[in-house]
C-alpha cells in the first residue's frame, strides 16, 4: 500500500513539479540574459492555452504515439516512486521515447523528419550512459531495486563521483539544453523550428510537454539516488546540478550531432572505466 501511495502521489505531483521547474528555468535564464522573463507559472499557462486550441494533426498515428509517450513517461515516474527495478523503469522510458520519434517520422515535413532522426541519435547517445550508471549502482549496492539503493547507508556520490558526471550528460540531453539541443528547442536559434515536435500542435503538443515534465522529474530522481542518505544534501545536490544545467545552457553554443556522439561517448566511457577501476581497487 505504501508503494501504491507513493506511485499515485508521484503521478499527481510530478507534472506540477516539472512545470514549476520549467518556469523557474525560464525565469533564471531570462535574468542571466538581462531580461525580465515570464512568470514562474508561465509553463502552466502555455499548456492550458494549448489544450484550448483546435486539434490539428497530420495523421492518427501521431495521436497514438503522443499518448504512448505520455503514458510511458508517467508510468516510469510511478514505477520509480513505487521503488521498482531501475532496468524496468529504463525500458519503459526508452519505449516512450521511441514512440515520440515514430510519431515525428510519420509526418512528411522535412523539419519533423530531420528532427526525428536527430532525436533518435540523442536516444542512442544517452541510453547507454544510463545503463552504465545503473550498472555502477548495482556494483555498489548489489541490486537494481530503487528501494535497496535508497536504503544503502553510504551516499553513492562518494563511490560513484565520475558516474554522476556521466549522468549529468544524460540529464543535459534529456532537458534539451545546449550544447545538445539540436532535435528540438525552446530557443529561437533552432534552425529546425521545433524539430521533432514540428507537426504537433494544440492539445497533443500539451500532452507532449507534460510528458517532458515527467521525464525531467524522473532523471532528477535518479540524480537524487546519489545522495539518498540525507534529505538536505539530496536537495542541495539537485539544486546545484539544475543550476549548473541552466548555466551550461546559457554559456554553451549548440553543437552538431557528430560532436555530441563522439564527445559524450568518449568522455562518458572514459569516466565510467576510471570509476569502475576505482571501485575494484577499493
Amino acid at each position: 500500500m505504501e508503494s501504491l501511495f507513493f506511485a499515485v502521489s508521484a503521478l499527481i505531483l510530478a507534472p506540477l513539479a516539472g512545470g514549476l521547474l520549467a518556469g523557474i528555468d525560464r525565469r533564471i535564464t531570462a535574468r542571466m540574459q538581462a531580461r525580465q522573463g515570464p512568470p514562474v507559472l508561465q509553463a502552466f499557462y502555455d499548456v492550458g492555452k494549448l489544450i484550448g486550441k483546435e486539434r490539428l494533426l497530420v495523421n492518427r498515428w501521431q495521436i497514438v504515439c503522443c499518448w504512448v509517450y505520455f503514458v510511458a513517461a508517467a508510468l516510469s515516474v510511478a514505477l520509480f516512486f513505487a521503488r521498482a527495478d531501475l532496468l524496468i523503469i529504463f525500458f519503459v522510458q526508452a519505449a516512450g521515447a521511441m514512440f515520440l520519434v515514430m510519431g515525428a517520422l510519420s509526418a512528411r515535413s522535412p523539419y519533423s523528419q530531420v528532427g526525428a532522426q536527430r532525436e533518435l541519435i540523442q536516444i542512442l547517445t544517452y541510453e547507454p550512459l544510463l545503463i552504465l550508471v545503473f550498472v555502477g549502482m548495482y556494483l555498489v549496492v548489489g541490486s537494481f531495486n530503487v528501494g535497496d539503493i535508497m536504503a544503502y547507508d553510504t551516499p553513492l556520490f562518494q563511490k560513484l563521483p565520475l558516474m554522476f558526471i556521466v549522468l549529468g550528460y544524460a540529464l543535459t540531453i534529456k532537458l534539451r539544453k545546449s550544447p545538445f539541443d539540436f532535435s528540438t528547442s525552446h530557443h529561437a536559434h533552432q534552425e529546425l523550428v521545433k524539430g521533432v515536435m514540428t507537426e504537433y500542435s494544440g492539445p497533443v503538443l500539451a500532452v507532449i510537454e507534460m510528458a517532458h515534465w515527467y521525464e525531467t522529474i524522473l532523471i532528477l530522481s535518479v540524480c537524487a539516488l546519489f545522495w539518498a542518505t540525507n534529505w538536505i544534501w539530496m536537495i542541495v545536490l539537485l539544486v546545484a546540478i539544475y543550476l549548473v544545467e541552466i548555466i551550461i545552457d546559457n554559456t554553451m553554443a549548440r553543437m552538431t550531432w557528430r560532436w555530441m556522439l563522439k564527445y559524450v561517448w568518449s568522455i562518458g566511457l572514459v569516466l565510467t572505466f576510471i570509476n569502475f577501476i576505482w571501485l575494484h581497487v577499493r
